[in-house]
Parts: structure tokens; C-alpha cells; sequence
């Protein structure tokens, strides 16, 4: 496999987590949980985050103003990650060491968000493609 198809598939693989987990923001378990969790504005902050998530899983996925979307996910995970994977705070060793699990899994996909908004898609990308085509604002998008 070249390394560009090695990219894309790495981009590919990023944004699934967010593309599948985007429609049950629109849920009423989901926005319960997050209710009973703390959340205030829940029935607002729940979808909207949705729409976040579907917005920079869409945006890494192709490859379109990828470090934009890549930065939007981070700013969702951020807090989603100290808010609802909290383990320091649960007492059941079992539920502790599932949201710590939970908690690190959230700290490496926010590490990969990072690289994305630093390095970019890479060059199987439509951001690549306008950069090809002579758009120079796309440099620092």
C-alpha cells in the first residue's frame, strides 16, 4: 500500500468514530444521559454537538478543510472527555477502570485530531486538490 492510500485510510478510519456516533446525539437516551450526567442545556448541547461531530468527521473524512474540522472535534472532546469519562470520581473499580479505558481512548483521538490540524489531510484530500489547482488561501486553512 503507497503511503497516500495509507493516509486516506487513516483519515478514513479517524472520522468513522464520529460519523457513527453523530446520529445518536440526536436521541432522547442520548440527551437523557447527558442530562442525568450534569449537562445543563442538554436538549441544546447534545445535538449540537452532534452536528460538531458530523461537521469535522465529514470535513477529515474528505480531506476538506480537514485542519479546521480536525480542531472542531478536539473542542468536542475536550470537555465530552473530563465531563462524562471522569473515572477518578467513580467508585465501582469496574466502572473506574471502564471510563478510565474510555478516558485514554478519548486523549489518543484527540492526539490524532491534533496532528490532523497540524499536518493536514494529506495529499488524497480536497483540500489537496484546491492547493493543486493554485488556491493559495487554502495554505492556511
Amino acid at each position: 500500500m503507497n503511503t497516500n492510500a495509507l493516509v486516506l485510510l487513516g483519515r478514513m478510519l479517524f472520522a468513522s468514530i464520529f460519523l457513527a456516533a453523530a446520529p445518536g446525539h440526536f436521541s432522547s437516551g442520548t440527551i437523557g444521559y447527558a442530562s442525568q450526567q450534569g449537562l445543563p442545556f442538554a436538549g441544546v448541547l447534545v445535538p449540537l454537538s452532534g452536528l460538531m461531530i458530523m461537521a469535522g468527521g465529514m470535513s477529515v473524512l474528505l480531506g476538506y478543510r480537514a485542519r479546521a474540522g480536525a480542531v472542531l472535534l478536539a473542542f468536542f472532546l475536550i470537555p465530552a472527555t473530563m465531563m462524562f469519562h471522569n473515572f477518578w470520581a467513580v467508585e465501582d473499580p469496574t466502572m473506574a477502570q471502564m471510563q478510565q479505558a474510555m478516558f485514554l481512548k478519548n486523549l489518543a483521538i484527540i492526539g490524532g485530531a491534533l496532528l490532523i490540524a497540524h499536518f493536514g489531510p494529506g495529499p488524497l484530500s480536497l483540500d489537496a486538490r484546491r492547493v493543486r489547482a493554485g488556491s493559495p488561501s487554502l495554505q492556511e486553512a
